[in-house]
């Protein structure tokens, strides 16, 4: 049922602001935009979790008509495909960082995948297009260093020990300790070579956050509360007072 709700406020946000908005309110909203969070994160840190809390959290505290936090993570991919109406076998490649050789080179040739590099700037232009009206977490992809200059922006690192790590993949994806482990080393290395092969930055540096949140030593909700106050603290002018 989480799953769903978060899934179901993100349809909105995206609806509310780019399809049934009346035209003024979007205008003013685009000129007066909402704070945006970005979560970088090692695989298992619970991160979904942390975003569905802390949506909960901004939006009990937000002024009027900056109620509407949503969180966007693979769904994100999803909004991808949505705006630029790529075919749905293009899906797999949202998500494959490094798919076999002979499989990417016969799927350029026959058209099959788009390139690296479209898909990059189709999923930059996605995110920015996202911190246009603000009031967004975005997770991954890059979102950080794509909004390095954003002054609205506001980035988190979440890190955890590895053994708590696999407890909760294991929770989660319902996985032995075994495939846990092989999983989260496995999106580790990609999410790491995506920021390195196409922002030429380290994931794990970081002078790239704001806070980096060991979520092994505070409870989610703990967490989201900690990043909700500090982002309430530093853009007060959208919160109630």
């Amino acid at each position: 049922m989480k799953v769903l709700g978060s899934y179901a406020k993100a349809r909105f946000y995206i609806e509310k602001h780019y399809e049934n908005s009346v035209e003024a309110k979007r205008n003013r909203r685009r000129l007066n935009p909402g704070p945006v969070i970005t979560i970088s994160r090692e695989t298992g840190t619970g991160a979904a979790k942390i975003c569905e809390s802390l949506v909960e959290y901004l939006n009990r505290y937000a002024v009027a008509d900056y109620d509407d936090w949503a969180y966007f993570d693979r769904a994100l991919m999803e909004k991808v495909m949505e705006d630029h109406n790529l075919p749905d076998h293009f899906r797999k490649y949202l998500s494959e960082e490094k798919p076999a050789k002979i499989d990417s080179w016969f799927g350029e040739i026959l058209g099959i995948t788009p390139s690296k590099l479209l898909l990059l700037y189709k999923t930059s232009q996605t995110i920015t297009k996202l911190a246009a009206y603000g009031n967004v977490i975005l997770v991954g992809r890059g979102a950080n260093v794509i909004l390095a200059n954003t002054k609205r922006a506001f980035h988190i690192r979440l890190v955890a020990p590895l053994n708590f790590r696999i407890e909760n993949s294991m929770k989660i994806y319902n996985l032995d300790r075994k495939k846990a482990a092989e999983f989260i080393k496995t999106e580790d290395e990609a999410r790491k070579n995506y920021i390195g092969k196409y922002f030429h930055k380290n994931i794990e540096n970081p002078h790239l956050y704001h806070a980096i949140i060991n979520t092994n030593l505070l409870g989610f909700e703990e967490i989201a509360e900690m990043i909700g106050h500090c982002v309430i603290k530093r853009f007060p002018n959208f919160f109630i007072k």
